[in-house]
């Protein structure tokens, strides 16, 4: 089954942050008004606040609590997401973007979508310079399938063909329509691969700190606004994008 985006997309960037849950919790709220018809299909992109978004899994945890505070330590905030596995950290160098539509049935397809958008992210940063694909890495933090890595030099000593993840990806599906949430890690990979840490220590989680990376650490110069254009020009590729 192919992926059908919705034509047009409206293209919405959020300027102002709410607050990391208040960010989290607002893409569930595009999703209803999607559903319900008071909005149109839509990318939503922005720049979050440094956040470690835990998934439902974490919060069953005896270290949970333990987790929250390490992230806190680290001037990260705690959320709870609803959609996604296992914890995940982001902060003003790295982009989400929430693409919502409607759907009849939303449920069909689900899978399929990971794929689409995991080979149409991994091309986007491909059109950069980066050498990307699309699995999960051994040992790396909220592990996915389609998680989008990066490969080569790290800068830090790493062999050549290390594998360091650079997008991760989650969806919520809702009857009548569906989001699908990707967050992209462009720069500073060392704060986030240090809450990371801490915050997976508390949880009694296992996972392998080299996988936890950026894009520029494999292309420096590399620029959050450089990889908001080229993921345009690759939604470009299979629809109509307009700015309301």
């Amino acid at each position: 089954m192919s992926v059908v985006l919705a034509s047009p997309l409206e293209v919405h960037r959020q300027w102002v942050n709410q607050g990391a849950e208040a960010d989290l919790n607002f893409a569930l709220e595009l999703l209803n008004q999607v559903k319900t018809g008071q909005r149109n299909a839509m990318l939503r992109l922005y720049r979050p606040e440094p956040t470690v978004a835990f998934g439902q899994r974490d919060t069953r945890l005896a270290g949970f609590a333990a987790a929250e505070q390490a992230s806190r330590d680290n001037g990260y905030v705690p959320a709870v997401r609803r959609a996604g596995g296992r914890a995940a950290a982001y902060h003003r160098g790295t982009l989400v973007v929430d693409h919502i539509q409607p759907a009849e049935d939303a449920i069909a397809g689900a899978k399929e979508r990971f794929g689409f958008f995991g080979g149409l992210f991994a091309g986007a940063l491909g059109s950069l310079g980066v050498d990307a694909g699309v699995g999960e890495i051994p040992g790396e933090y909220c592990p996915g399938e389609f998680s989008v890595y990066g490969r080569g030099p790290t800068g830090s000593g790493a062999p050549q063909e290390a594998r360091i993840k650079l997008i991760g990806t989650a969806q919520r599906v809702v009857a009548g329509a569906w989001l699908f949430s990707s967050v992209i890690v462009v720069e500073g990979s060392a704060p986030i691969r240090k809450v990371l840490t801490d915050s997976y220590a508390a949880l009694g989680l296992a996972w392998d700190p080299a996988t936890a990376g950026a894009a520029e650490d494999l292309l420096p110069g590399i620029t959050v606004d450089a990889v908001e254009a080229a993921v345009l020009a690759a939604y470009a590729q299979h629809t109509e994008l307009i700015d309301p």
